[in-house]
């Protein structure tokens, strides 16, 4: 199974897509990741969604990039019909 998730900082939100949630947050707080670094230690997971590959996580990831619209989005992983 595999998750595409939404991160929020203090003022920015992430989209990602991972085989293992736990281990990409910790990698996400530790700093890791170039673009979540300036969030600090204060990142908070808005919205997830399993789904059955990692194939179909990054499609739905590249998808959820192209809105634009952190509200869409999220409201997007939180319905039924994607």
């Amino acid at each position: 199974m595999a998750c595409v998730y939404i991160l929020r900082g203090a003022r920015r939100y992430y989209i990602g897509a991972t085989d293992n949630l736990e281990r990409r947050l910790a990698e996400h707080r530790r700093g890791n990741n170039h673009t979540t670094r300036r969030f600090g230690e204060d990142i908070q997971v808005v919205a997830e969604r399993e789904v059955g590959s990692m194939a179909e996580a990054l499609q739905l990831e590249r998808m959820l990039k192209r809105k634009k619209i952190p509200q869409l989005v999220i409201s997007i992983l939180q319905s039924d019909n994607w």
